[in-house]
């Protein structure tokens, strides 16, 4: 070793660079903590960090962030779709937000898989896929500023971040045929399936109901005390706390010196530098005729599609209208019912050919044959418009309402900082009074109360029950305008008088005691039935109603029982005859018997043979799929791929 060391050449100086460059690095790693996570887990504008798993993903600083922003304005879409309280909005923002990580995980998958989508892939799915209704009804572009007053209004993005997301759906489309290709069904696992859901019942049942059960517990006064005694922690804060709360409000209708105007001026500064918002792209109006060909077809069948379209270019050179031939011929379901009309558009919305080929023709001129990935194109264009901007005399109205909203939003929040100021010094009923705004006192009103003239109250709510008695005032939004309040006093949460809350602790005391009895009557119904052999007769017995259904299925909804998919479903597995055991559902229990059974035939079993494997499959892929993401998230989070915010982490559903 010595001698080694005490010579000096390339190989040696080499070896040494390599053991020093290594020790630095790991001296950096281990002494410097948190140098490669970017400082995502303080970060509150993060939810969290995706980067490439391992040590080489923590070197590079190659990482996306998921921003609280976006998880909240997605959060905020669901919670208005489904007319959901604000206060689902922790619940909602974890879960959110852990699927938009595991989103950004599967794109990176697809990204390292080579799945990536193109400009032409993204523009054929929004003008052939789901959304081609309202992009491209009858096959006609709704043009630039339609498309992105659709984008924005339908999810509340920009065009680039929404062509973006639908780039990433095409990837994981992609990345989830990949995984699930190798996925298949036998046809024995088909035919089992489909016996099993094929098969209709005709059964009797009894049901007993918790709450019948319940009327018929009636504890004495004593029994009440002794419960209400014994769970004083459960009722220790079962009255609510409510507050007083006082305030005053205005909107833009009541501001000092009335709403903002904007001026002629105001409108040319904001055209001016906002002018590219205001580009329309090159467009064309074309019409078209595809003859069909799949991509990546033979030559034979290539050849055949060739030949029938070149028969209709054929037949519109020899002064066939091309509006007939479209209709007759065309294989583009989109547009052929409009004789091929595809309306005007961004020629850029084109796949390349298409486009490259139109941009070639003059107004009412046809195209030779066209070759895309679709097929075979026969192309006329019918207008042609350059590239421009959109003068100010059309967009003025739109900049108005624009520059309006952001002036009076502007002018309202400082007359209530102003409001606030004066209220903290001279005190709510002076700031009121000088500015001619009525002071208004609530009655003692709890956390979810409505105030009047408010459309939203909960941001006042909100804070008034988070601040202390008479502590200085603040603001907050109304939803018209500002209100500033104190909070006058305060009724703590509290236990109630026995005789004030008596209904509730009877309610409560019979939901502790059904669930036994429920479990006893039942065991009686059933143990009783099966001596017998008899169901009708076991709950005749003890006076219990019994209800016979229809012949059904397993798709099937009964009454009292619900969807025949849950617990009930035990009677598909039951002979003729046979009498299930207790089916205890919490708000009911019942006890089923066989009256008829009917399996499929030979027949029904080959007719629905080919939607029972298509339907068997997706399950099966969708399954595989899952545990792909749940393996592939384990091995992110492992290595430390994953960085969750603070604020995030603190989420009561955060992983």
């Amino acid at each position: 070793m010595i001698r080694f060391l005490q010579q000096e050449n390339r190989v040696q100086k080499t070896v040494f660079a390599v053991i020093i460059g290594a020790a630095i690095v790991t001296m950096v790693i281990t002494l410097v903590p948190g140098i490669f996570d970017n400082g995502a887990a303080n970060d509150a504008t993060v939810f969290a960090t995706v980067r490439t798993p391992g040590f080489f993903g923590r070197i590079t600083g190659d990482s996306t962030p998921i921003k609280m922003a976006d998880v909240q304005r997605q959060v905020q879409g669901q919670l208005k779709r489904q007319n959901l309280p604000d206060f689902y909005m922790p619940f909602l923002l974890s879960r959110v937000g852990q699927q938009m990580v595991e989103r950004k995980v599967l794109e990176r998958e697809a990204d390292r898989l080579g799945l990536q989508a193109s400009k032409a892939d993204v523009q054929h799915e929004l003008l052939q896929g789901p959304l081609a209704q309202y992009v491209a009804p009858g096959g006609n572009y709704i043009g630039d500023d339609q498309y992105a007053n659709f984008v924005n209004s339908a999810f509340g993005m920009s065009v680039p971040d929404f062509e973006n997301e639908v780039r990433a759906d095409i990837e994981l489309q992609r990345l989830q045929a990949l995984i699930t290709g190798g996925v298949s069904v036998p046809d024995s696992a088909v035919r089992s399936e489909y016996l099993q859901q094929g098969t209709k019942v005709k059964f009797a049942y009894a049901t007993i109901t918790a709450a019948d059960l319940g009327k018929t517990i009636n504890p004495s006064d004593a029994d009440l005390q002794a419960f209400f005694k014994n769970n004083a922690a459960r009722y220790a804060t079962a009255v609510p706390e409510t507050r007083k709360i006082q305030y005053f409000s205005f909107d833009a209708s009541n501001m000092p010196g009335g709403k903002p105007q904007v001026t002629d001026a105001d409108v040319q500064a904001y055209y001016s530098k906002h002018q590219d918002e205001y580009n329309v792209a090159e467009q064309i109006k074309t019409r078209h005729i595809l003859i069909a060909v799949a991509k990546g077809a033979d030559a034979k069948t290539d050849a055949a599609g060739k030949a029938k379209a070149e028969d209709v270019l054929k037949q519109i050179k020899s002064g066939g209208n091309f509006a007939d031939l479209a209709k007759k011929y065309s294989d583009d379901p989109g547009s052929k019912d409009q004789g091929g009309e595809l309306g005007l558009q961004p020629s850029s919305l084109f796949v390349p050919e298409f486009s490259k080929a139109a941009m070639a023709l003059n107004p009412g001129q046809t195209s030779d044959l066209v070759r895309t990935q679709f097929g075979y194109h026969i192309i006329q264009l019918e207008e042609k418009q350059s590239a421009h901007t959109k003068p100010l005399a059309e967009v003025k109205d739109q900049i108005v309402t624009l520059l309006q909203q952001g002036k009076v939003g502007a002018a309202e929040q400082n007359f209530a900082n102003q409001l606030v100021g004066e209220a903290k010094k001279d005190g709510m009923s002076k700031a009121a009074a000088d500015n001619h705004l009525p002071l208004v006192s609530t009655d003692y009103i709890g956390r979810s109360a409505t105030i009047p003239n408010f459309p939203a109250a909960a941001a006042m709510l909100t804070s008034a029950f988070t601040a202390d008695k008479n502590a200085t005032p603040q603001m907050a939004t109304t939803g018209t305008g500002y209100a500033i309040f104190q909070v006058e006093d305060i009724h703590p949460a509290h236990a109630p008088e026995f005789s004030d809350y008596k209904s509730h602790i009877l309610d409560d005391y019979r939901q502790q005691h059904v669930p036994e009895l429920l479990n006893t009557q039942l065991k009686k119904l059933d143990d009783r039935a099966k001596v017998l052999n008899d169901l009708s007769k076991a709950a005749a017995e003890m006076n219990i109603p019994v209800k016979t259904s229809d012949l059904v299925g397993r798709d099937a909804q009964v009454t009292d029982l619900g969807s025949l998919t849950g617990p009930a479903s035990v009677v598909f597995t039951l002979p003729k005859g046979g009498i299930s055991d207790a089916i205890n559902q919490g708000a009911n229990g019942s006890v089923l018997q066989v009256v008829d059974k009917q399996e499929p035939s030979a027949d029904d079993m080959a007719k629905n043979f080919a939607a029972t494997k298509d339907k068997l499959l997706d399950q099966q892929k969708q399954e595989a799929f899952g545990i792909f993401i749940g393996t592939l998230m384990e091995k992110y989070e492992k290595n430390g791929a994953i960085i969750y915010s603070k604020k995030a982490q603190k989420s009561p559903l955060a992983r």
